[in-house]
């Protein structure tokens, strides 16, 4: 396609489907979203490539169900670029993958230090791919032609991107490292649900005392309400740093709400009774908050050396030796083990301390075999000779 046309209708669309199943080669997509504009996470664009086809963008909120292409596709490879990123909202209309090669995970793991799309395009292609529209509001109508050249060439270049990075994959002896870090994507919670979702609150470290929780709890709720109503990023009402200094200041009234200066937003006076409803409601509640949200959540690295200081000292052993092996296999070390996982394994380690049963634990929460295959070893070891020596400050700690 040359006039970059929006597909929004269902006859257009089922052509489209016809056009994309008779070509050949992996299926390129992407998806564009109206982050920090919309309530929701929906795709508002949805641009596929096939050779032998050509470049198709999607109108999804018009078109509704993608069933008929996932249908013809699915069991294609298909192309994305930070797949992590699109396959909720892909998903969320009947699009869902059985093969994905992921080009920005590839690039992590073949240790290129930039892996964002524009960049990994001009080092392996010689392109220069410019991003000015990556944080557009896609929801605007009609999409201007600038955003749609944008988005267009950001999937007509998936496919030879990847063909240059699997041959990089070969060269390097890690293509089985990425089919398995390609699986592990598809088969990944993207969405977790959180018991208290409103402790991601910005800044929410700084909110001290059971009452001040409970007022900034009952303004999340309620700010999360209005923006799903109104499908409006929450923070385009009111900011989170406007949530925060409330239930810092504790107004004991709406005359002093609204007039408290941190206090602001679009919605911060338009919406005056509702913020206040939830004061009050904050107020009085005797339902509190616990000051720890999670029973399961382990303390931050810092505390380890008062808190437990074993594991503080097996944790800082198994950092180096997994940093050691980052760099022997030029492999980031949040790819080689994720932070999460090694904190775990440290803090609760098996009783008896082996490759084999560490490999085990790290098996547990979530490692791929190449991750354990390639670690095991090295963190046992580490874990065997902090216990063999004192523990030392760790700057990264501090």
């Amino acid at each position: 396609m040359t006039d970059h046309f929006v597909i929004a209708d269902r006859k257009d669309y089922l052509a489209a489907v016809e056009s994309i199943a008779a070509g050949t080669g992996p299926i390129a997509v992407d998806a564009e979203r109206a982050s920090g504009f919309r309530y929701s996470q929906r795709a508002y664009l949805i641009q596929v490539f096939r050779r032998g086809s050509g470049t198709f963008l999607f109108d999804p909120p018009a078109i509704g169900r993608f069933d008929e292409l996932n249908d013809s596709i699915a069991d294609e490879e298909w192309v994305l670029h930070a797949a992590t990123q699109d396959l909720t909202c892909l998903r969320e209309v009947g699009l869902d993958p059985h093969r994905i090669f992921d080009t920005e995970l590839a690039a992590r793991l073949l240790g290129m230090p930039r892996v964002g799309l524009g960049t990994v395009v001009e080092e392996l292609l010689g392109i220069h791919l410019a991003k000015e529209h990556s944080a557009a509001d896609w929801s605007t109508r009609p999409l201007p032609e600038p955003w749609l050249v944008y988005a267009a060439l950001d999937v007509e270049l998936l496919p030879d991107l990847r063909d240059a990075i699997n041959a990089l994959l070969i060269e390097a002896g890690k293509s089985g490292i990425a089919e398995q870090e390609f699986s592990a994507e598809l088969t990944r919670d993207l969405k977790p649900m959180r018991a208290e979702p409103w402790r991601r609150l910005s800044g929410i470290h700084a909110v001290k005392g059971l009452r001040n929780l409970a007022v900034a709890r009952e303004l999340w709720l309620s700010r999360d309400e209005l923006a799903r109503e109104t499908d409006t990023a929450p923070g385009r009402l009111v900011p989170d740093a406007s949530l925060t200094a409330v239930a810092k200041a504790m107004p004991e009234s709406k005359r002093a709400l609204a007039s408290l200066r941190e206090f602001n937003g679009r919605a911060s006076r338009t919406e005056i009774d509702r913020w206040w409803a939830a004061v009050e409601a904050g107020r009085t509640t005797k339902d509190l908050p616990v000051l720890r949200a999670n029973g399961d959540t382990l303390p931050p690295p810092r505390a380890w050396i008062d808190r437990n200081p074993e594991a503080d000292a097996r944790l800082k052993a198994a950092r180096a030796a997994v940093g050691e092996l980052s760099e022997r296999l030029s492999i980031p070390m949040e790819n080689l083990m994720t932070p999460e996982t090694l904190r775990r394994v440290a803090w609760a380690p098996p009783a008896e301390i082996t490759p084999e049963t560490v490999g085990d634990a790290l098996a547990g929460w979530g490692a791929r075999p190449w991750q354990i295959e390639a670690t095991s070893q090295s963190i046992a070891q580490a874990f065997v000779e902090a216990h063999q020596k004192p523990a030392e400050p760790d700057e990264a700690d501090s």
